[in-house]
């Protein structure tokens, strides 16, 4: 008779784990944006029965610090399961990309003052763009290149370091997109005037301590005092993995989808 000690229990349990997610996001292609040496790691989920001629909207999703590398895989940790429902897949036929940051860079260049958890980020208004924003940017145009996209539906969301990813490729981007979900991010305010031609749904945790609620306030208010079209969910209670809540609202996708410049 076997005798499995708790530890070996756990290993196994992961090791399955890790398999049935590494089936389950098979659907997301695995593909590389390589420009003048630098590449960018990304995941593409097509429609089911894709047809090359016909026209979809474009959803890009930025993931977090935790996430980044060059595995082509950590992205998918947060929100990749959502697009890969049936019942999502089938009323939301577009094109889903999870591109990948390096290690110890970001989406935007942002400064950092002072240590957790009494920490402040330092929102510019104006700073030159990241590598990774670049080649980010890079490969939404080779994206328009090679799928035949619906220029008037293209989406950006993203959480964490890729909520405020998603203000800064709005704010270089303005004309691009039709709606944003920014989730537990944040930006400087003086940027709102950047950020009016499309609508916007901001979510985050009221007891978030690694990127605190204020943020994301300071700029809903702004947005709003330029007239922004903008909805904002905070979950009290809800630290900083917020981005459960959001992803698990009813309306996020038939709202986004719903939304067309």
């Amino acid at each position: 008779m076997k005798i499995y000690t708790p530890i070996i229990c756990a290993m196994a349990i992961a090791l399955f784990c890790n398999t049935i997610l590494a089936q389950e996001y098979a659907a997301y292609q695995q593909d590389y944006f390589i420009k003048k040496g630098d590449s960018l790691p990304y995941r593409i989920l097509l429609p089911k029965d894709y047809d090359a001629s016909k026209s979809y909207p474009l959803l890009i999703f930025l993931h977090g610090s935790g996430e980044r590398g060059n595995d082509n895989k950590a992205q998918l940790m947060h929100g990749a399961s959502l697009f890969l429902e049936n019942q999502n897949r089938d009323a939301y036929q577009s094109i889903v990309v999870f591109p990948q940051c390096r290690a110890n860079s970001s989406w935007a260049r942002i400064g950092v003052e002072g240590e957790f958890p009494n920490r402040e980020f330092v929102f510019y208004k104006k700073s030159e763009p990241t590598k990774d924003m670049l080649l980010l940017e890079g490969l939404i145009k080779h994206l328009k290149k090679d799928y035949r996209l619906k220029r008037d539906q293209l989406y950006v969301g993203g959480l964490s370091m890729g909520g405020m990813g998603t203000f800064e490729l709005v704010r270089r981007n303005p004309r691009m997109f039709a709606a944003a979900f920014p989730i537990c991010g944040g930006a400087n305010p003086e940027i709102s005037k950047r950020l009016k031609k499309l609508d916007w749904w901001v979510f985050h945790g009221s007891d978030d301590k690694s990127v605190p609620e204020k943020y994301s306030a300071q700029m809903v208010e702004a947005m709003k005092q330029k007239g922004i079209n903008v909805k904002y969910s905070v979950y009290p209670g809800v630290g900083h993995n917020s981005w459960d809540n959001a992803f698990a609202e009813p309306e996020l996708l038939s709202w986004l989808f719903s939304k067309s410049r």
